[in-house]
Protein backbone atom coordinates (compact mmCIF):
# COMPACT_ATOMS: atom_id res chain seq x y z
CA UNK A 1 0.00 0.00 0.00
CA UNK A 2 3.06 2.10 0.31
CA UNK A 3 4.33 1.43 -2.61
CA UNK A 4 1.25 2.65 -3.94
CA UNK A 5 0.95 5.95 -2.50
CA UNK A 6 4.30 6.95 -3.94
CA UNK A 7 3.23 5.72 -7.18
CA UNK A 8 -0.12 7.85 -7.01
CA UNK A 9 2.21 11.07 -5.53
CA UNK A 10 4.98 10.63 -8.54
CA UNK A 11 2.25 10.26 -11.87
CA UNK A 12 1.74 13.00 -13.37
CA UNK A 13 -1.76 14.02 -12.98
CA UNK A 14 -3.75 16.33 -14.03
CA UNK A 15 -1.83 20.02 -14.08
CA UNK A 16 -3.54 23.42 -13.51
CA UNK A 17 -4.26 24.78 -16.78
CA UNK A 18 -2.41 28.08 -16.98
CA UNK A 19 -4.93 31.20 -18.07
CA UNK A 20 -5.21 31.72 -21.71
CA UNK A 21 -3.45 34.77 -22.65
CA UNK A 22 -6.94 35.34 -24.86
CA UNK A 23 -9.43 34.95 -21.69
CA UNK A 24 -6.81 37.75 -20.06
CA UNK A 25 -6.83 40.34 -22.79
CA UNK A 26 -11.24 39.51 -22.73
CA UNK A 27 -10.84 40.58 -19.09
CA UNK A 28 -8.56 43.68 -19.78
CA UNK A 29 -11.06 44.84 -22.56
CA UNK A 30 -14.21 44.09 -20.22
CA UNK A 31 -12.25 46.25 -17.26
CA UNK A 32 -11.72 48.88 -19.67
CA UNK A 33 -15.20 48.92 -21.47
CA UNK A 34 -16.73 49.26 -18.10
CA UNK A 35 -14.24 52.14 -16.95
CA UNK A 36 -15.49 53.67 -20.04
CA UNK A 37 -18.87 53.63 -19.49
CA UNK A 38 -19.04 54.75 -15.91
CA UNK A 39 -16.83 58.27 -17.30
CA UNK A 40 -19.52 58.39 -20.21
CA UNK A 41 -22.54 58.16 -18.17
CA UNK A 42 -21.33 60.42 -15.33
CA UNK A 43 -21.19 57.07 -12.64
CA UNK A 44 -17.38 58.25 -12.17
CA UNK A 45 -15.80 57.44 -8.75
CA UNK A 46 -13.48 60.86 -8.91
CA UNK A 47 -16.72 63.04 -9.15
CA UNK A 48 -15.93 64.80 -6.05
CA UNK A 49 -12.88 65.94 -7.25
CA UNK A 50 -14.94 67.26 -10.63
CA UNK A 51 -17.41 69.06 -8.51
CA UNK A 52 -14.77 71.11 -5.93
CA UNK A 53 -13.60 72.13 -9.52
CA UNK A 54 -16.92 73.47 -11.25
CA UNK A 55 -17.39 75.50 -7.69
CA UNK A 56 -14.08 76.65 -8.04
CA UNK A 57 -14.86 77.93 -11.47
CA UNK A 58 -18.39 79.60 -10.68
CA UNK A 59 -17.05 81.62 -7.93
CA UNK A 60 -13.85 82.65 -10.10
CA UNK A 61 -16.18 83.84 -12.87
CA UNK A 62 -18.58 85.72 -10.31
CA UNK A 63 -15.48 87.47 -8.74
CA UNK A 64 -13.89 88.43 -11.80
CA UNK A 65 -16.86 89.63 -13.36
CA UNK A 66 -17.53 92.09 -10.63
CA UNK A 67 -13.99 92.91 -10.16
CA UNK A 68 -13.31 93.24 -14.06
CA UNK A 69 -16.31 95.74 -14.25
CA UNK A 70 -15.41 97.64 -11.44
CA UNK A 71 -11.85 98.21 -12.11
CA UNK A 72 -12.67 98.63 -16.06
CA UNK A 73 -15.57 101.34 -14.95
CA UNK A 74 -13.22 103.00 -12.60
CA UNK A 75 -10.64 103.76 -14.74
CA UNK A 76 -12.56 104.99 -17.24
CA UNK A 77 -14.49 107.09 -14.94
CA UNK A 78 -10.69 108.56 -14.04
CA UNK A 79 -9.62 109.29 -17.73
CA UNK A 80 -13.75 111.10 -18.80
CA UNK A 81 -13.98 112.49 -15.39
CA UNK A 82 -17.89 110.72 -14.77
CA UNK A 83 -17.60 109.83 -10.95
CA UNK A 84 -19.44 106.44 -10.45
CA UNK A 85 -21.25 106.18 -13.97
CA UNK A 86 -19.06 104.10 -15.73
CA UNK A 87 -17.99 102.38 -12.27
CA UNK A 88 -21.79 101.41 -12.23
CA UNK A 89 -22.33 100.72 -15.62
CA UNK A 90 -19.62 98.37 -15.99
CA UNK A 91 -19.98 96.70 -12.66
CA UNK A 92 -23.44 95.87 -13.45
CA UNK A 93 -22.37 94.52 -17.06
CA UNK A 94 -19.41 92.37 -14.98
CA UNK A 95 -22.27 90.41 -13.06
CA UNK A 96 -24.54 90.02 -15.90
CA UNK A 97 -21.47 88.35 -17.40
CA UNK A 98 -20.48 86.28 -14.96
CA UNK A 99 -24.35 85.18 -14.51
CA UNK A 100 -24.50 84.43 -17.91
CA UNK A 101 -21.21 82.37 -17.99
CA UNK A 102 -22.62 80.24 -14.78
CA UNK A 103 -25.30 79.65 -16.30
CA UNK A 104 -23.96 78.14 -19.75
CA UNK A 105 -21.49 76.29 -17.16
CA UNK A 106 -24.33 74.78 -15.76
CA UNK A 107 -26.35 73.62 -18.38
CA UNK A 108 -23.34 72.08 -20.12
CA UNK A 109 -22.60 70.17 -17.23
CA UNK A 110 -26.20 68.62 -16.80
CA UNK A 111 -26.12 67.44 -19.74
Amino acid sequence: MKRSAQVAENEPGLNPVPEDARLQSLDERLRRAKTEEAVRSGEDSGKGDGDYRLGNRVLAELIGGMIGGALIGWVFDRLFGTSPWFLLGLLFFGIVAAFRNIIRISTKRSK
